[in-house]
């Protein structure tokens, strides 16, 4: 899928073939890994969360309100690869 079609599929509110292009490029080509890979970010960050550890909100919510969304995107897909890493089934490289 080239950068056009995301971006033509973004004008048009496609929401399926942006989420289709994510499980296939997070599942090497395998809509079906992609979309496991996806859920091992969100189970790792609801372990981690459990037992009600204290965090700095205060950065997180900082970081939030000063960050413009670019930034906040990328810093979106580390944290995702981050938590797939921690599960142990991490099939990516881990290069963007």
């Amino acid at each position: 899928m080239s950068i056009d079609y995301l971006r033509t599929a973004v004008a048009e509110n496609d929401s399926a073939t942006l989420i289709r292009y994510v499980r296939l490029h997070l599942g090497d080509g395998n809509e079906a890994a992609g979309r496991k890979e996806i859920d091992k970010a969100w189970v790792e960050a609801l372990k981690l969360l459990l037992d009600m550890p204290s965090t700095d909100r205060t950065f997180v919510l900082e970081t939030l309100s000063s960050r413009d969304a670019a930034t906040l995107a990328h810093l979106f897909f580390h944290l995702h690869f981050y938590l797939v890493t921690r599960s142990g089934e991490w099939i990516h490289d881990g290069r963007l």
